[in-house]
């Protein structure tokens, strides 16, 4: 055996042992989120944190048949969903905060949208990565979810509050990380019920700001902000940013709107920014931004393959890709910033 063999040896022994059982876990990965999400759907975190419970009073609270319960939550707590006490169960701080269902920062909505409708529509994601088309409703010749959405008032209600949820973190950091002292009035087109308004508007009393969506959004947006007392400070916009211009402002926020289209369109929302700011605006994009080097942010590259299936165009981006888009249609002194959780923004400022 020569040196460069025994060299090559050496370090095959003293390396770690092959083992596929990443590999299967990473395959088995549905499990956990269908227990969890099902766990959502039965109200487990709801009912828990009316009071802890044993198995058997949660079976018949919640209608389980007991062959399987004991597995079920016992799941729940090696996922750190629930903790459990001797045979007393209850909620991790987490999951009493925001998936108890009576608490204003519930993100189930959310969560059982995904359970309802993506779940099933990720099992065709190998021919959306074949064909480059949408599988959900579209494929099936129905008329796009959104739409359907917009129509129903009780639906549109859990959905906003659902994302409504999910934003108040990121709005509390937008309120916190960005320099608002130096401005006086804000826009957040796609703003939905008020989420991240709300926020920015709690932190910096001498700021007014306008959210800008379709007209089905402004009477659930109205009460919300009533329940804040800022209905003197935020107000509703109706309007489709497609087809009419946004309205002028001294920031223009877009949190999870240039995701859902392709490239020409999210250019398009770009510029028209920059159009409706005056001169020393700030223009900010929020979303789950993938990592530059794409290999770290796991969330951010799924959130993608869900522009795939959700979607004919959409797809996530970068926080370089965001710059260098800022940049083409003019804005200057770029920089990207974490958020609450997953979310980042994108900031440009028109000189």
């Amino acid at each position: 055996m020569n040196p460069e063999q025994n060299k090559n040896l050496s370090a095959s022994e003293s390396a770690a042992p092959l083992n596929p059982g990443r590999l299967i876990s990473l395959g088995l990965g549905f499990w956990g989120a269908k227990t969890f999400l099902s766990a959502i759907e039965l109200g487990v975190f709801t009912e828990l944190a009316k009071k802890p419970a044993d198995s058997a009073s949660l079976c018949k609270q919640l209608g389980l048949h007991p062959r399987s319960s004991r597995d079920f939550l016992d799941t729940l707590v090696s996922l750190g969903a629930l903790q459990r006490d001797g045979q007393i169960y209850s909620n991790s701080p987490d999951a009493d905060v925001f998936l108890d269902s009576a608490k204003p920062s519930y993100v189930g909505g959310f969560l059982e949208m995904v359970n309802a409708r993506l779940y099933t529509h990720w099992g065709s994601l190998t021919e959306g990565l074949r064909t480059g088309k949408p599988q959900n409703e579209i494929k099936m010749g129905q008329s796009e979810p959104f739409a359907e959405l917009y129509a129903d008032p009780a639906r549109l209600r859990l959905f906003v509050q659902a994302m409504t949820g999910l934003s108040i973190g990121t709005g509390k950091a937008i309120a916190q990380k960005f320099p608002w002292n130096n401005y006086k009035t804000f826009c957040d087109v796609g703003g939905s019920q008020g989420g991240v308004a709300v926020q920015i508007a709690l932190q910096h009393p001498h700021l007014t700001g306008v959210v800008f969506d379709l007209p089905a959004v402004q009477p659930l947006f109205e009460e919300y902000v009533r329940s804040f007392h800022l209905e003197n400070r935020l107000r509703f916009v109706p309007g489709n940013f497609f087809k009419e211009p946004l309205p002028g402002s001294d920031v223009i926020l877009m949190g999870h709107i240039l995701h859902d289209w392709g490239l020409a369109d999210k250019k398009m929302l770009i510029s028209k920014a920059y159009q409706a700011l005056p001169p020393k605006g700030a223009y900010i994009a929020f979303e789950t931004l993938i990592d530059d080097e794409r290999q770290t942010n796991t969330l951010g590259l799924l959130m993608s393959l869900n522009m795939l299936i959700e979607t004919p165009e959409g797809f996530d981006y970068s926080g370089a890709d965001g710059c260098g888009w800022f940049a083409e249609a003019g804005f200057k002194d770029l920089r990207t910033e974490s958020l609450a959780g997953p979310d980042a923004m994108v900031v440009g400022f028109k000189k």
